[in-house]
């Protein structure tokens, strides 16, 4: 981590935790355990994603990273980085015993018996004779039909439910603590779960999250920009105007319409395109544009660059009543890795970062870097995955020079806080 001075209290947060998700007892949170009896293996210094756990524990380890990178003051990165994991904790408890029987699918009600094939071919029996007692199937006397099998859900998927739940709840203790607890601004989330030999990466935000595999790269996250999202925020703008404050409008043009072009023919782009086309200028459309700038300088009501994240539920543009949060989503997009489909040696990593560090390195150069650094290094050194960390961090910082901060090829240093991850993915035989 690198506090590139543009803040006192670094709005660059993160945390690490290995935690004990069992089924609560009486209705009371279960805690964090860190001290449960576990056991490493595979690398000389116990490093990688092998925790055992113990046989006689109803409950399963829970690996969890998490990178926040605040605006608008650092509060909301500092919550968060301390309150997100134990919502996930939280959320998963309920479904830790369904997530341990992997051998049956998730029942649809809980309490309700698991489902097996002979049940469900009764049922798929019962539903033909009711439907052939009326008329041949598609027949115009034929009913709709009244019994449907039931969509299988995997247990992944339970997973990546209790992430997003977990996203949602700690934004809405964020909107009702602010007050009390004077939470400034919002962040980016960027979330790593490592459960049953998955990996599940969760991002709202513009923070990034790579894995190298065999020196080659596997995004693991996409960034949530106005850009990314201009067809979501539109299309919420279309349908709530009244958001737009009668200042905004939610259409899209090349440029910036002036007064002098109404009645004229221009480009521009609803909510319903990906391409361009030419309308006639009205009168509306000399407000202001919902989303204006292009990369970097993208901004939401000329006010934010992020869409996604935690918090900001007392942004508004600037010297007005307008509120930009109903366009800001907490949601986080999931994927999912499954560590037990590869092989993997001691110099394959997971690298999360803020967008710091992908503003000026390219994935490809990242990987570059971490494939040539982790060589070089004792294979026993507990820290040199840090160290391929820190050297990340500096490549993006670059050196102080004349004309400020230089990276290679003479290229601008990242102006930003500057936060990285480099996590092996090596693992043993057995997973936790």
């Amino acid at each position: 981590v690198i506090n590139a001075g543009k803040s006192t209290h670094n709005e660059d947060q993160a945390s690490c935790e290995v935690l004990f998700v069992k089924k609560k007892a009486g209705g009371a949170n279960s805690t964090p355990n860190k001290n449960s009896t576990k056991r490493r293996s595979s690398l000389p210094n116990g490093e990688g994603l092998q925790l055992k756990d113990n046989s006689d524990t109803d409950g399963i380890n829970l690996y969890y990273w998490s990178l926040f990178d605040g605006h608008a003051g650092s509060g909301a990165a500092v919550v968060a980085s301390k309150l997100l994991q134990h919502h996930i904790l939280e959320q998963l408890q309920e479904i830790v015993d369904i997530l341990r029987n992997t051998a049956v699918l998730p029942p649809t009600c809980l309490g309700e018996e698991p489902d097996n094939p002979a049940t469900n071919s009764r049922t798929l029996t019962r539903a033909a004779s009711l439907r052939g007692g009326v008329g041949a199937p598609g027949s115009p006397s034929t009913p709709p039909t009244r019994f449907f099998t039931e969509k299988k859900i995997p247990h992944e998927c339970l997973v990546i439910g209790a992430i997003e739940s977990a996203f949602k709840e700690m934004d809405l203790q964020i909107e009702r603590e602010r007050t009390v607890y004077n939470i400034s601004g919002g962040c980016t989330a960027l979330v790593v779960v490592y459960l049953l030999g998955k990996l599940y990466v969760a991002n709202a935000g513009d923070s990034r999250a790579i894995i190298i595999r065999n020196g080659e790269v596997i995004p693991m996250s996409s960034e949530f920009t106005p850009e990314t999202e201009r067809q979501r925020l539109q299309y919420l703008a279309y349908m709530q105007p009244h958001l737009l404050g009668n200042e905004f409008t939610h259409l899209e043009f090349p440029r910036r319409v002036q007064r002098k072009e109404v009645g004229k023919r221009m480009l521009y782009r609803d909510f319903n395109m990906t391409g361009w086309a030419y309308k006639t200028i009205e009168e509306d459309d000399l407000k202001f544009p919902l989303i204006y700038g292009e990369g970097k300088k993208a901004r939401v009501m000329a006010t934010i660059g992020v869409t996604r994240g935690l918090g900001d539920h007392d942004l508004k543009v600037h010297d007005s009543n307008i509120y930009i949060k109903p366009f800001l989503s907490s949601s986080p997009e999931v994927r999912v890795y499954d560590l037990l489909q590869y092989e993997h040696g001691p110099d394959d990593v997971l690298i999360l970062a803020t967008d710091g560090l992908w503003d000026v390195l390219l994935n490809e150069e990242v990987a570059e870097a971490v494939t040539n650094f982790l060589p070089n290094c004792d294979p026993d050194d507990p820290h040199r995955y840090t160290l391929a960390a820190q050297d990340l961090v500096m490549r993006a910082r670059g050196v102080l020079k004349d004309r400020g901060w230089r990276i290679s090829n003479d290229r601008l240093g990242s102006g930003d806080d500057i936060s990285v991850y480099v996590i092996p993915l090596i693992h043993g035989n057995k997973q936790s």
